[in-house]
């Protein structure tokens, strides 16, 4: 039997939607990570994204957009006060319409949505395995989904939904080591590499009434080589930066120590002893915080870890 034009034009179009597929289900774990970290920072994209932390849901609209390699951004909070987040580079305006204020800040790179995605120096393998799971669709589009898990409870795991065409990340969760999510973010509705025009990232109400407000401007820190170190430092986690800080409020400087695995981060704050009664131990979503006191020095340890995990290096920080 010959076959019509449309017929052969349709088995075409299925053989190289099939060919397209195949060539996709071969992008091993790692590269889709590196297609993530790509997408995350070239890809202009809107929409609505719910957020989960502390038992709370909020849905934020978002427009982002990069421009000669800048990032402009608009988050705005659906609920509340209505918060609006106006990002150009690192410089971020918060603005708050009850109060008719805007406070200036610094965010030094970090991002509005996605400061927990992994990167490329994470020792999957090592300190963690990172797998593929199965593919499911998320805000109407199809994603694959990546599981990361710590093999220990020292550090949390992770899930990662992403794009199958583009690899953008459409869900993440931060799982405890109870196995259940501590945070998600999820797109509810999202436009990928639209067109985004300047009046899409302006602030959507006038601000010529409202009173600005600057963040206290941070001494530059400074670099420097330190006797400090961490005698039970768990397995994977580096020294990652170490400086002298002047931190709000703090009358002298203080010695910051950031140590990372890749994935997670903690970071030790060294100060000279205070007077007061400080905090031990404190948990909010998935931060985690330890505090003790020396003879002579003040030592904290935060970061998105499990409390054990901070209390561990907290406690085992020494001089050499």
């Amino acid at each position: 039997m010959y076959k019509t034009e449309s017929q052969w034009l349709l088995a075409l179009f299925l053989l190289l939607a099939g060919t397209s597929a195949t060539a996709r289900d071969r992008i091993s774990p790692d590269e889709w990570l590196e297609r993530m970290s790509a997408a995350v920072a070239t890809i202009n994209y809107e929409g609505t994204v719910i957020r989960r932390q502390n038992g709370e849901a909020q849905a934020l609209k978002v427009v982002h957009k990069v421009v000669d390699g800048v990032v402009n951004e608009k988050v705005i909070t659906q609920e509340g006060n209505g918060l609006e987040i106006i990002r150009i580079g690192n410089e971020v305006h918060c603005i708050l319409p009850d109060k008719k204020s805007v406070l200036v800040e610094q965010w030094n790179d970090r991002s509005t949505l996605f400061s927990t995605l992994p990167s490329s120096e994470v020792s999957f393998g090592s300190e963690y395995d990172l797998s593929l799971v199965r593919e499911e669709r998320v805000a109407g589009r199809p994603a694959v989904l990546l599981a990361i898990r710590p093999h220990d409870s020292l550090r949390f795991g992770h899930r990662v939904w992403l794009d199958r065409e583009t690899a953008f990340p459409l869900r993440t969760e931060l799982i405890g080591t109870d196995g259940e999510p501590i945070e998600q973010f999820k797109f509810a509705d999202i436009s990928l590499g639209s067109t985004i025009s300047e009046q899409s990232l302006a602030p959507s109400l006038s601000l010529d009434n409202f009173t600005w407000y600057s963040e206290p401007q941070r001494v530059e820190a400074a670099d420097i080589e330190t006797d400090w170190t961490c005698d039970d430092l768990p397995a994977g986690f580096r020294v990652i930066s170490t400086k002298h800080e002047k931190l709000p409020g703090a009358v002298a400087p203080v010695t910051h120590i950031v140590y990372g695995d890749g994935l997670a981060t903690v970071s030790v704050f060294i100060a000279g002893k205070q007077e007061q009664e400080i905090a031990r131990r404190s948990s909010i979503g998935a931060s985690s915080s330890f505090s003790l006191q020396t003879d002579d020095y003040q030592i904290t340890a935060v970061g998105e870890v499990p409390a054990e995990t901070v209390q561990r290096i907290a406690s085992s920080m020494r001089q050499e």
